[in-house]
């Protein structure tokens, strides 16, 4: 791997620290009586972060902890499968559905869970059995958060844009439109 990748990158557990802050932090932003549109859009956005992360977990971190020999794994193996079934299930439904609301609810519930196991317990063991290795295994996957988000570069874009309010969207566009003019004014 790159030096400066691995000299740059954050930690392994820096790298789900800012996931789950990532995540809570846009779970504040569904609001059950919001739009069709937008609340499916910060659904999609929730749910697409949340398969990357657990990816991320379960292809680089948890077999170094598994290897490192952590016991803690098994649970929290099982709440990614919970997780994943509850993204599902969420994927074939309409916003409109009167179960889209509380199935969401079900995800949040479940990932608050998960994060609360892994922020008091498993990270800090993670730091004390892998001790140097956490810097490598945060540059594994920053490099391969690269190679999941690539291919959906497009799709998070357009989730922002459709979980945008009508205000903060209409100032994006002014915001663009002013940037046009300037640019097309100085050529």
């Amino acid at each position: 791997m790159h030096a400066l990748l691995r000299k740059a990158a954050p930690s392994a557990t820096d790298v789900i620290r800012a996931d789950h802050s990532r995540v809570l932090e846009a779970f504040h932003r569904y609001k059950a009586d919001s739009r069709p549109a937008a609340k499916q859009a910060i659904v999609a956005a929730i749910c697409a972060a949340l398969m990357v992360h657990a990816q991320l977990e379960e292809e680089i971190f948890y077999p170094a902890m598994r290897a490192a020999g952590s016991t803690l794994l098994d649970d929290l193996e099982a709440e990614h499968l919970e997780m994943r079934t509850l993204i599902a299930a969420l994927s074939g439904m309409e916003p409109s559905d009167p179960q889209y609301d509380l199935s969401f609810m079900e995800l949040m519930r479940d990932v608050l869970h998960h994060v609360a196991d892994e922020e008091t317990m498993l990270l800090t063991h993670a730091e004390s059995i892998l001790g140097d290795r956490v810097k490598e295994l945060g540059a594994q996957m920053a490099k391969r958060r690269l190679e999941l988000m690539a291919p959906r570069a497009g799709e998070i874009v357009a989730d922002k844009a459709r979980a945008m309010s009508g205000r903060p969207l209409l100032m994006l566009a002014g915001a663009l439109l002013a940037g046009l003019w300037l640019v097309r004014r100085r050529a």
